[in-house]
């Protein structure tokens, strides 16, 4: 089952469904662009958001908005104290273990220097991937219980809602550019991969980078950025996307190249 990003969670209120999405984005966007804060501030926000889904999941009546409980940590609590359901799909992880992580995430969000000038330690790389890999189990996981499908659907539509902004990328009406020119066309291909999240359609990288021959431009390109492990290359069905080796180098060597203000 293949799931479209608009699709996602569509059986939620809006008033939910919406600051959900809001705010999973900005913590992925955030950490993408290495902003260790607003990254973990946002983590709160999202913890309202899900605490509120999950009350609405087990009670049968969602609310219209989020609500912030008056102690967080009791209120998840006291959703693993509601009677188990056997007929309602991810029961187990809607009263126990998604509010268990809800609580792990929402520690580092008030007591490790982010929400407040006293917490144990400032804002850091180690704590922001910790709240990015949660926020992200987190919303796959509400996807596979309410889509009712496999991890992998979850994690690839979940996957599908990031965006990568990158001031070196341009896009106007569907067409993408990367800024620098002078960039080799195997560097502009991995710019653009790590700019979308999930697959993108093979003609569409050969159209942004205006790479006339189709064969060379799988030959030369795609098929060694595949060999070394930096692309996967779906030759049936004609799609790419990055892999975390070509991620690792975007982040590590042409990012800083490209932009050496940024970090």
């Amino acid at each position: 089952m293949s799931l479209k990003p608009e699709e996602l969670l569509s059986n939620l209120p809006a008033g939910l469904r919406s600051p959900l999405i809001e705010h999973y984005r900005e913590i992925a966007r955030t950490f993408v662009e290495r902003r260790w804060e607003p990254s973990e501030l946002n983590a709160g926000k999202l913890c309202e958001v899900v605490y509120t889904i999950l009350e609405g999941a087990i009670s049968g009546q969602f609310a219209p908005k989020p609500t912030k409980p008056t102690n967080m940590v009791n209120a998840c609590n006291d959703l693993g104290r509601r009677p188990a359901d056997p007929k309602r799909v991810g029961d187990r992880s809607l009263r126990i273990l998604l509010p268990r992580v809800l609580l792990a995430l929402y520690e580092v969000r008030n007591n490790r220097g982010v929400g407040h000038i006293a917490g144990d330690v400032d804002s850091n790389e180690m704590d922001a991937m910790m709240v990015f890999s949660c926020s992200n189990w987190i919303v796959c996981e509400l996807v596979r219980i309410f889509h009712n499908v496999k991890v992998e659907a979850a994690a690839e539509a979940v996957s599908a809602l990031v965006q990568r902004r990158l001031p070196e990328i341009w896009e106007v009406e569907g067409v993408k550019r990367v800024l620098d020119p002078s960039l080799r066309a195997r560097e502009q291909t991995l710019l653009l991969l790590y700019s979308e999240a999930g697959w993108i359609a093979t003609e569409d990288l050969q159209r942004w980078i205006e790479y006339k021959n189709t064969t060379q431009y799988r030959s030369k390109v795609l098929l060694p950025l595949h060999k070394s492990r930096h692309i996967e290359f779906d030759q049936a069905r004609n799609r790419i996307q990055i892999s975390p080796k070509g991620v690792f180098e975007v982040e590590e060597e042409l990012l800083p190249s490209v932009n050496p203000g940024a970090g």
